[in-house]
């Protein structure tokens, strides 16, 4: 569920990340990963959109570009009111203010972010939810059959973005940054490793995850579905179709969210996740930092050793 109502009052940050931008070197077999994935995509010029089946808010633009996939830049949605105050604050935080990057729309405010990666912020609905997201398990009563033939397994439709995943080069420094430019608070953090940071105004236990790397990038983007069954089933028929390559299904120790992430073609995750703590506005969530054992995930299968490589050019970071 989504809405306007969550808001904390007199208090100035980012409610939602409104969407993200990629480049890729194969727009088509962008088309056809992020549909199997149960995605709406949809062209607009010669970029495609991604939306959540029958949805209505634009979650990514994708583009096409010679090399390696790049992100591009992130962009985070403000209430109305508090867009001249916004503009204020980041002058007062001594930020640089670019242009947007390449054809990109000029909506809101373009400044360098942390790593060089451009942020935007900009007046838009909010789209972090406003309570916990709705989750189900059904069991069969005694006598009946809860057996779902694959002949008739059905499709699975993410009903929204949960979190994105960078990775940057100095996960404390970044906590640092995010918190003073755009109100994000930490969640939780896994030493100098990982962090999760919410929105003030109510958001899952992390709307932006930060990956240590020698370089900026994206490491996953995490779609919000409602069950334990749609978890193992979104993936297990994106490896049917032939993105076998991920990690899965586990139920991780920070957030909680069950997960199953699918590689990519260009190495970075799309996870399903479900069952995600959530943080509402009038919460002062207690942030802890925690070791390794306590950082990444309570049950399920070890993650393959590239799990956290960075495959994004360092030029990128340039």
């Amino acid at each position: 569920m989504t809405g306007t109502c969550g808001r904390r009052p007199n208090i100035l940050g980012v409610h939602s990340i409104d969407h993200f931008a990629i480049h890729v070197p194969d727009i088509e077999e962008a088309r056809k990963f992020y549909s199997l994935f149960g995605l709406d995509v949809r062209d607009r010029g010669q970029n495609i959109e991604l939306f959540a089946k029958d949805g209505t808010h634009r979650w990514a633009v994708i583009s096409q570009a010679p090399g390696p996939k790049r992100l591009e830049y992130l962009s985070f949605g403000i209430f109305a009111d508090e867009a001249d105050a916004f503009r204020s604050h980041l002058e007062t935080q001594g930020v640089r203010f670019i242009d947007p990057p390449g054809d990109t729309d000029a909506d809101g405010l373009w400044f360098e972010g942390f790593d060089g990666l451009p942020i935007n912020v900009r007046v838009a609905d909010k789209v972090s939810p406003d309570e916990k997201s709705r989750f189900g398990f059904v069991s069969s009563p005694p006598g009946q059959s809860g057996a779902i033939p694959n002949s008739k397994a059905p499709r699975v439709y993410p009903r929204r973005l949960s979190h994105f995943a960078i990775f940057t080069t100095d996960v404390g420094a970044a906590i640092e940054y995010y918190e003073r430019t755009l109100g994000l608070r930490l969640s939780d953090r896994g030493g100098p490793a990982v962090a999760f940071l919410h929105g003030v105004h109510g958001s899952d236990h992390h709307l932006l995850a930060l990956v240590l790397s020698d370089r900026r990038g994206m490491h996953h983007a995490s779609w919000d579905v409602g069950s334990v069954t749609e978890v193992g089933l979104g993936g297990a028929t994106m490896a049917r179709a032939g993105y076998a390559r991920g990690w899965g299904l586990g139920q991780h120790v920070l957030g909680a969210n069950y997960f199953y992430y699918v590689r990519d073609p260009w190495g970075s995750y799309c996870e399903y996740s479900a069952d995600i703590d959530y943080i509402p506005a009038d919460c002062d969530w207690t942030a802890s930092d925690h070791p390794p054992e306590d950082s990444m995930f309570l049950w399920g299968p070890d993650p393959a050793p590239e799990f956290i490589e960075n495959w994004e050019p360092k030029e990128s970071a340039s």
